[in-house]
């Protein structure tokens, strides 16, 4: 089975302003059933309103978020439960915004490793990174979203592979993904999943073509 492509709404760290318009003329493309934003760019009414908009189109939905501090992993859980997503991917795991999520019936990618900076930075070693999401699986956690092309030092490919192949739960693959060339190595890796957001909006894929050009683009490639 082919890594599944979680096609994100999102511009320079931002959900795009017309993302309802944009999800609107790709949402029939073949196999583009992952979608997700992030907490920044829309008013709430609007997420709602997005969010529900795709699960109305049969879509599985994921929000993305970058905050590190306790109260500001805690808000993030608590709009994901209120906008009615499937997956929370991101913030720093507290034990507090797991409780949020499994009551609400969301699942919770979360971080590891230390991370920090907008855009996100990864640190740590592989070993440690490794380790800290061994420990919080025992917690509950539902999988991981690993920022391996935001790495400070370890080689990206090398870092998602060590970790894909030592952690028995889903792992997303977040950021930089932007050309056939990545695609091929995500095909090699094999993740859970992956994501793609603002590649689409720059044509890396179909330069003249629109955006649901590049999103079918990127899906039939995946099947190759």
């Amino acid at each position: 089975m082919a890594p599944r492509l979680i096609t994100m709404l999102t511009h320079n760290d931002r959900t795009v302003k017309d993302a309802l318009a944009y999800f609107n003329e790709a949402k029939d493309v073949k196999g583009a059933l992952n979608w997700g934003f992030k907490d920044v760019g829309l008013p709430y009414e609007e997420m709602k309103g997005l969010v529900s908009e795709m699960k109305a189109a049969g879509k599985t939905t994921f929000m993305e978020v970058v905050t590190y501090t306790e109260d500001e992993c805690k808000k993030a859980a608590d709009l994901s439960v209120a906008c009615g997503f499937d997956y929370l991917t991101g913030t720093i795991y507290f034990p507090s915004v797991m409780k949020i999520l499994k009551d609400g019936g969301c699942k919770y990618l979360p971080f590891c490793g230390k991370v920090s900076g907008s855009p996100s930075v990864l640190s740590g070693s592989g070993d440690e990174i490794i380790a800290e999401a061994q420990g919080l699986l025992s917690d509950g956690v539902d999988g991981f979203d690993l920022l391996a092309y935001r790495h400070n030092s370890e080689e990206p490919v090398n870092l998602s592979k060590r970790f894909i192949n030592a952690i028995d739960a889903p792992v997303i693959i977040a950021g930089s993904i932007n050309s056939f060339s990545r695609l091929d190595i995500i095909k090699d890796l094999n993740p859970w999943g992956f994501t793609i957001g603002g590649a689409f909006f720059t044509r890396n894929f179909v330069p003249d073509g629109s955006y649901s050009d590049q999103l079918d683009a990127a899906l039939r490639y995946l099947e190759k």
